[in-house]
């Protein structure tokens, strides 16, 4: 069997790539049953207008941060993400890393300058909008943020019970997610229960259960070992191979240069060039080719070939 054959494999090396074909997970399985402006789909979210062509999901215009009257925190920040690209963010504690990610996940406004996520201008977006953009951008805390009264698999499911999927939808989905990470023997165990690399799958789980289009990652891997954290990068980077579009704050040098991928470095709130590698703009960056790429195992290996029925 192709998949026992990932199983018995050592370490994480492209193995997958040679049971593409047969394991493969149609990134429009699952993105088409949750995508609002689907016609098939059940999701009730009104579209956001947004469109899969569109030359950006993310655009930074010399926008500057602040919290209340204090000094500006984040000064000058230009900088955009094309769909489908990854990206690290780093930086010494206290530079404006998790500022940043808290603009792009949208907890906060920028005090000035322009941002626009999804072709939507966050400056003048109305509050009451703000809720069904959110939807379309999943956030990996560093503390995980796991709700404690709740199992894991409840935890994962918590997005599809707020946007209203079925019991049966919600137990398919999650199982298989579940299982992906590794977690399905940990299913019906409570938060406190878990290791600090099952909270943060947990969490890389439920942030991605509805497919977003942007990912965000603060410090994923500072709570785990070397080899989880391989791992976890691994799982990020099938994601992204799925279409979304990924960018993780992290400390760990090591990563970064074993997963080539562009970084963007802030130093006293201010993007600089990297020390570990030239910030690379992705319209002088061609993508690596698919089969450079390495990759954990697939994603939901059992569901059905794009083209298939949905729900």
């Amino acid at each position: 069997m192709c998949r026992d054959s990932i199983e018995k494999a050592s370490g994480f090396e492209p193995v997958f790539a040679k049971c593409a074909a047969r394991l493969k997970y149609s990134a429009g399985y699952f993105a088409r049953y949750w995508n609002p402006c689907d016609p098939g789909a059940s999701g009730k979210v009104p579209c956001t207008g947004w469109r899969e062509g569109s030359a950006r999901l993310i655009r930074f215009e010399n926008v500057g941060m602040r919290y209340g009257a204090g000094p500006e925190v984040l000064r000058d920040i230009s900088f955009e993400l094309k769909p489908g690209s990854f990206h690290f963010l780093t930086g010494a504690s206290g530079a404006g890393k998790s500022s940043l990610l808290r603009l792009m996940y949208l907890a906060h406004r920028p005090s000035r300058g322009l941002i626009t996520i999804l072709d939507e201008d966050i400056a003048t977006l109305p509050r009451n909008r703000l809720p069904e953009l959110r939807r379309k951008i999943g956030v990996v805390f560093q503390d995980f943020r796991l709700m404690s009264h709740l199992t894991c698999f409840e935890n994962v499911a918590l997005p599809l019970k707020i946007n209203g999927a079925g019991s049966g939808v919600i137990k398919k989905y999650v199982s298989e997610l579940l299982n992906w990470v590794g977690l399905a023997d940990q299913a019906n165990a409570r938060p406190a229960t878990l290791s600090g690399g099952q909270k943060q799958r947990a969490a890389l789980a439920r942030a991605v259960i509805s497919r977003p289009k942007l990912l965000v990652a603060d410090e994923p891997t500072g709570n785990v070992d070397d080899a989880l954290a391989v791992r976890l990068l691994f799982l990020f980077e099938e994601l992204n191979r799925q279409g979304t579009t990924v960018l993780i704050a992290t400390h760990n040098e090591s990563l970064i240069r074993r997963f080539r991928h562009p970084v963007l470095h802030l130093e006293d709130g201010q993007l600089v060039p990297s020390p570990l590698r030239p910030i690379v703009p992705l319209r002088d960056r061609a993508p690596p080719p698919p089969e450079s790429r390495r990759f954990s195992d697939p994603i939901y290996p059992d569901a059905p070939e794009e083209g298939g029925r949905h729900g």
